[in-house]
Parts: C-alpha cells; structure tokens; sequence
C-alpha cells in the first residue's frame, strides 16, 4: 500500500468532500435555507469533518492526527443527528435522508478504521 502523502488522498476526506457538497445543496432548498441555525449548524459541522481530517492529518504527529479523526468522527454523528432534525421538519424527506446519514455513517466506519490503523 502506497504511503499517502496528502491529505487529499484520503478516502475519508474525498467523501467528506462529497458530503458537505450534498449537505450544501440540500440545505439551500427554499424551507431548509430559512431555518438558518439548523442549516448553519449542519454546515459547520460538515465542514469540521473535512477540516479535521485535513487540518489532523498535516500536524504529522500520529497522536495529533488520531485526537483530530476522533474530532471528525463526532462530527459525523452531530451531522447525523441534524439530518433527523431536518426529516422530522420535512426539510428533506426518507430517502434523501437515507443517502445523506448513509453517507455520513459511511465516513464514520472509514474514520474508525482509519483510527483502528494509527493504534
């Protein structure tokens, strides 16, 4: 396996970026884009899962490094738990909440791993 030199290489930080891309989206629909302290909340907190990857990841101390993915893990669940906020709103329905928490469990499990593998 190829020592990963970027944190841009990082399948973790690739699909937070696609995350946070789809939260953005989701978020600017005509009722979720004005309850803005659910839409700002459920912004910064997948914006922390791509930073903390990114910003862990570039201290290049493997302990650092663990502290930030457990940072980002836990913002993976605050995102969850706003897309249940979202749903019970009716700012998205079922099936785009599926993808999305799908998706952010997804990261969640890669991260954990990614944990597991720093121990």
């Amino acid at each position: 396996m190829a020592l990963v030199e970027r944190f841009e290489d990082l399948v973790a930080w690739q699909k937070a970026r696609v995350l946070t891309r789809e939260v953005y989206a989701a978020t600017q629909d005509h009722a979720f884009s004005r309850d803005f302290p659910l839409r700002d909340q459920i912004r910064r907190a997948v914006i922390s899962v791509m930073s903390n990857i990114a910003e862990g990841f570039d201290r290049r101390s493997r302990s650092e490094f663990c502290q930030f993915l457990f940072i980002a893990r836990a913002s993976c669940a605050e995102v969850r738990c706003q897309l249940y906020i979202a749903l019970d709103n009716q700012y998205i329905n079922q099936e785009h909440f599926d993808t999305l928490s799908g998706q952010a469990s997804e990261i969640t499990r890669i991260l954990g791993g990614l944990i597991k593998s720093l121990d």
